[in-house]
């Protein structure tokens, strides 16, 4: 107080004295003679303008209210800060008093507001019987039913795809056994599109240095029936014994689980009936080497003396092959197959003087274009 009061009285003496000390500290330009107009304010006319005095100087805030400027400088920053913050602070209260009253205004017109409320709608709910009143393809009521089912069966032709033709060698084989040793193959391929096929399988087996044992060739009609399941009929012929020809018809597809499963029922033009049922299952060890269980049992309505089957099941055979694809195309395998005669078959053999339990060990390739 005694400097400020020094410096009052010193301010009425000596005016521009006191008025240059007031200021002290805040970098003001020297007060100079209106006649003397310096040069470079003529080229350049922002020359002598201060630019930084106009932009807020953070550190002219006082941060503490006891900071006082020991020069003589009030407190009057401050306390507009002080004011500033103080309003900020009103006002936010002012925002959250009316939001307050606002949700509160909100729950007593609607006591579930902010409440996340399942809506009670028929999720589950049967259609409405409105939707089953037309037709099954709309397009039937405008183009004609006729017309556009012959269009469907076309489309479904073309989504077909192209005819392909696939050849497999499903078992093509050496048997070593007691006795004299063997062969046997199992081929089978299509020529089609995915619902219409013509397929041809063959078979047969024999001992070498003897006659084929037997041998057979189909011709077959395959039509889908279902997504993995094919219905198949066609012809059968025998090549060896005693020769028949048969009528075939059958099932072959993939069934749950992906058991391949082939079935067929002949018919021979003698009168017999014969089935046979094949299954296979392959497990995959790595992505190239492969288990592949097998069974076929052979079955007969009756007693066939001159082919050596009995009624009932005249055959069976269980046997396990591992492969190995070098190629997805090409495999060898090795393994092993027990065959039985069962009922009046097994009598027929023994009579023959056969062997009606054989045990193959068997080495082979699969392969496929």
């Amino acid at each position: 107080m005694k400097m400020m009061i020094a410096l009052l009285l010193s301010s009425t003496a000596v005016p521009n004295v006191a008025f240059a000390q007031s200021h002290d500290g805040h970098n003001m330009p020297a007060m100079a003679d209106p006649a003397e107009k310096p040069v470079a304010d003529e080229a350049d006319p922002h020359a002598g303008h201060n630019m930084d005095a106009a932009k807020p100087a953070l550190d002219d805030v006082p941060l503490n209210h006891d900071e006082m400027d020991h020069e003589g400088l009030p407190h009057e920053g401050a306390d507009e800060v002080e004011a500033s913050q103080g309003m900020q602070m009103d006002s936010m209260s002012d925002q959250q008093m009316d939001h307050s009253q606002m949700d509160q205004q909100s729950k007593e017109a609607d006591p579930h507001a902010g409440h996340d409320m399942p809506l009670d709608l028929p999720v589950n709910a049967p259609p409405p019987p409105e939707a089953f009143e037309g037709p099954t393809y709309a397009a039937d009521q405008y183009v004609g039913a006729d017309e556009m089912a012959a269009s469907r069966a076309g489309v479904a032709r073309a989504v077909s795809g192209t005819p392909v033709f696939w050849f497999q060698g499903d078992r093509l084989e050496y048997r070593a056994r007691e006795g004299k040793s063997g062969y046997l193959w199992d081929v089978q391929g299509y020529y089609g599109g995915d619902l219409e096929k013509f397929w041809f399988k063959s078979e047969g087996e024999g001992s070498f240095g003897e006659a084929i044992e037997s041998a057979e060739v189909q011709a077959l009609y395959s039509k889908a029936i279902a997504p993995f399941f094919d219905f198949q009929a066609g012809i059968r012929q025998d090549l060896t014994g005693a020769e028949r020809t048969h009528a075939v018809i059958g099932i072959q597809g993939l069934a749950p689980y992906l058991f391949e499963v082939d079935g067929a029922l002949f018919l021979s033009n003698k009168g017999d009936v014969t089935a046979r049922i094949e299954g296979e299952l392959d497990q995959k060890i790595t992505q190239r080497l492969i288990l592949q269980p097998r069974a076929e049992i052979n079955l007969a309505a009756q007693d066939i003396p001159e082919l050596g089957v009995g009624a009932g099941i005249d055959k069976m055979e269980v046997g396990l092959r591992l492969r190995y694809e070098f190629a997805r195309e090409f495999a060898p395998y090795i393994g092993i197959e027990q065959e039985w005669k069962l009922g009046g078959s097994r009598d027929f053999a023994i009579a023959a003087g056969e062997d009606p339990s054989v045990t193959n060990y068997v080495v082979g390739i699969r392969f496929w274009f």
